[in-house]
């Protein structure tokens, strides 16, 4: 039995504010626990649900010297979906309404939390082979466990992997404060370690000691080796070429299931989905005051609005998407100026737009079961979930052929008949026009050919299962037995 453990700062069904949370909580329960015991730890967040913090178990406390100061670390237990989750108790750190918020306070209290989660360890009867860090609030771990807790012959042969979700995210501050917070000599601040453009990046240092790297999408591991997407990290990213690796993200098919999801106004499979799907389009378009005509070209977007979305394409050529015989409607929130462009949107074109600003699970899963298509024309994207969401659910992806987008969406080819979605190259508003319009003209003149697109889409496996294989080959090859 190889003993892996996840080290996050977020995951579900506990506290999600993004795709990380989804990963943390669907990879440990996917991986074979014939041959592996996967345990989680996260910080014990005052703002997860009481429904959960009142199922923990008290496992054990210890006091921890932190910042010249004596640290209470509580560790709770629960076991969900056969997977056992530790969290990290410490109320002054851990408190407020909100995972992250203030930038500098963030920093210290993960700095925190990888000490007081190497700490707990020799405490828990469970010695990892190897600990799986996600983003840059756990990548202090593997410089600790090449550092402080190097000596030791608990955390001698303990290994790290270092998942990178978005590089965009760094945890960079001032040299003098990380190396406060991270309490590492002068030996790590160096322009091959973590010094980086005269600050520090926690990340950086999660990279160069981690004894292996991975990305959400194997395309994204290729770009964040070049300069556009590198993040001021492509070379050193070159020079660990060889111990990264991408490995597309997968989702959870029990929870985005057509045939059972309860959200929908009409459950459907692959069989029956011509004649009810349409049933959900419907019902959407008279709850949110669209033109009710389930035959109309009906484009979705679920996302966060940000730049990173492709937001300023669509906000180009909206007026004249709104030209053509569609509706769209949007679910999401985010930067103020594309919530309020796409609040105009849904004014000025009232029956073929709208704008539902703001997040709801339920309302996502409608958009996915009544949508023919799923636009998602992304700067960059790591991986992304609403392509493969929207290829279970029978719609058509739109996007633009960047990361894990490239990698999980075939582009339609109508002369060899293949294909699960549409695709554009180039980051520009008419190119993107152009996909949109392809789309629309096989939905209208060659229905047949539309009804196949959605066919192949929803054959396609991009649940936890292939992705769980190649996260064990990574695990087998680090540990070597």
């Amino acid at each position: 039995m190889k003993n892996i453990l996840f080290l996050a700062s977020e995951a579900v069904p506990f506290i999600k504010t993004g795709g990380l949370a989804d990963v943390v909580g669907s990879l440990p329960k996917t991986i074979d626990h014939e041959y592996y015991d996967c345990r989680v730890m996260i910080p014990k967040y005052l703002c997860i649900p009481w429904d959960w913090r009142e199922k923990m178990e008290y496992v054990t406390h210890f006091y921890m010297d932190y910042l010249g100061q004596s640290r209470y670390v509580g560790v709770m237990s629960y076991r969900y979906e056969g997977v056992l989750y530790y969290f990290i108790d410490n109320e002054s750190y851990f408190s407020g309404d909100r995972p992250y918020g203030d930038w500098l306070w963030d920093l210290e209290k993960f700095c925190f939390f990888c000490y007081a989660a190497l700490s707990a360890l020799p405490l828990l009867n469970f010695h990892p082979d190897l600990i799986h860090c996600h983003d840059w609030q756990t990548s202090l771990a593997p410089v600790l466990l090449k550092d402080r807790f190097a000596g030791g012959e608990f955390f001698r042969s303990i290994k790290s992997v270092l998942t990178i979700h978005n590089l965009k995210f760094q945890g960079i501050w001032d040299i003098k404060t990380i190396k406060r917070l991270t309490q590492l000599s002068d030996y790590y601040f160096t322009p091959d370690k973590l010094e980086y453009k005269k600050d520090a990046n926690l990340l950086k240092g999660g990279i160069v000691y981690a004894d292996a790297i991975t990305t959400v999408s194997e395309s994204y591991a290729k770009e964040i080796m070049m300069p556009f997407y590198g993040e001021g990290l492509d070379g050193l990213l070159r020079a660990r070429a060889w111990d990264t690796r991408g490995i597309v993200n997968g989702i959870d098919y029990e929870e985005w299931n057509p045939e059972t999801d309860p959200c929908l106004y009409r459950n459907y499979v692959q069989r029956n989905f011509r004649k009810e799907k349409p049933r959900n389009k419907r019902a959407l378009q008279e709850d949110w005051g669209l033109a009710v005509d389930p035959g109309c070209f009906m484009i979705g977007m679920v996302s966060r609005l940000t730049d990173q979305k492709g937001l300023d394409l669509v906000q180009c050529i909206m007026d004249e998407l709104c030209q053509d015989a569609i509706q769209f409607v949007v679910l999401g929130s985010g930067e103020e100026k594309y919530e309020n462009m796409f609040r105009y949107y849904d004014w000025k074109y009232h029956d073929k737009v709208s704008a539902q600003i703001y997040y709801s699970e339920e309302a996502s899963h409608r958009i996915y079961a009544a949508c023919d298509a799923c636009l998602m024309p992304s700067l960059f994207e790591p991986c992304g979930l609403s392509q493969l969401i929207a290829l279970r659910y029978g719609t058509v992806p739109i996007v633009r052929e960047t990361g894990g987008l490239r990698d999980t969406v075939e582009p339609y080819n109508e002369y060899e008949d293949r294909g699960t979605g549409f695709s554009f190259q180039n980051y520009n508003a008419h190119e993107m026009l152009a996909a949109i319009r392809y789309a629309e003209r096989i939905y209208y003149d060659h229905k047949r050919d539309w009804n196949k697109i959605v066919d192949r889409g929803m054959q396609k496996d991009f649940s936890w299962r292939s992705s769980a294989l190649k996260y064990q080959e990574l695990y087998d090859w680090l540990i070597g037995y």
